[in-house]
């Protein structure tokens, strides 16, 4: 029997909050949350010939496809770089994004088993998604060092390194930031419509073009360049070739609208993440 003088760690109830959970309860679940990493990975990879060598074919694959089309026979230029490490460098911050953002946008359609039988903060499985993904970025990463590596000690590239190198961690963490609020916020409409799965593959494909993966800001038209502009991914990828390759078209301005648009975008969809979150249960 329970008194009034009880303490409790946390207590489960038929209340939603917009907070959702708090920073004190997500560390007692931290060995969870490394467990579902664990998870994530040997699910994807166990049992397969070639194993994590997974994580860099399709990046590889789709770079030979774009040095082809649109390098050799499209012809869209790179300006000074080389175009494998252009497209590469593009590649595989894109790939981050549109896992972590397809991953988590069907968290209550893919894990409804799970979170009927047991509580956990719901968070932890987006989470875990992006922090798999980070891990197959720096796979892909260590890669693109090896190119960059290559084309500096063999080919002559020359790399000025200066202070835009600091820009690398802010660009991954708002990246990570608006993908993970893309599918915070989508988590909810797929678990309600289970026709926004077809809109988020399809959407995900026509985003692509909007975002500079295969072409530099520079080479679009003064006349369409604003859409380009409207896309809060666009400074990113010119401030993540900047900061490694030391070429991109990025203002001040530009990179404060996409920060302050990650910030505010990821903040309204956590709200609604933790509002909705138990509330769905039912409806999955």
């Amino acid at each position: 029997m329970s008194t009034s003088k009880d303490k409790w760690d946390w207590e489960i109830t038929s209340q939603t909050s917009y907070l959702g959970t708090g920073l004190a309860e997500l560390w007692t679940f931290r060995h969870l949350l490394g467990g579902l990493v664990k998870r994530n990975f040997l699910l994807r990879y166990q049992q397969t010939i070639l194993g994590p060598f997974w994580i860099l074919f399709p990046p590889l694959l789709t770079l030979a496809t774009y040095v082809v089309v649109f390098g050799k026979l499209v012809g869209i230029a790179t300006g000074t770089l080389p175009p494998v490490l252009f497209y590469f460098s593009g590649i595989i911050l894109w790939s981050f994004f549109s896992d972590s953002f397809t991953g988590t946008a069907t968290t209550f359609r893919d894990n409804a088993h799970l979170f009927s039988k047991v509580y956990f903060p719901r968070i932890i499985i987006p989470l875990s998604i992006i922090h798999t993904q980070l891990y197959n970025f720096l796979i892909q990463f260590i890669l693109l060092l090896l190119l960059i590596a290559y084309y500096s000690f063999f080919r002559g590239l020359h790399l000025p390194l200066g202070l835009h190198l600091l820009w690398f961690p802010v660009v991954m963490l708002a990246t990570a930031l608006l993908a993970l609020g893309m599918g915070l916020f989508f988590s909810v409409l797929t678990a309600k419509y289970r026709d926004m799965g077809y809109v988020i593959s399809l959407g995900i494909r026509l985003f692509m073009y909007v975002t500079p993966v295969i072409y530099p800001l520079a080479t679009v038209s003064e006349k369409v360049r604003w859409v380009v502009q409207l896309n809060p991914l666009s400074p990113l990828f010119e401030a993540f070739r900047l900061s490694l390759l030391g070429e991109g078209t990025v203002s001040a301005p530009q990179l404060l609208y996409s920060l302050l648009f990650t910030t505010v975008f990821f903040c309204a969809a956590l709200l609604l993440f933790n509002k909705q979150g138990d509330k769905l249960i039912d409806v999955v």
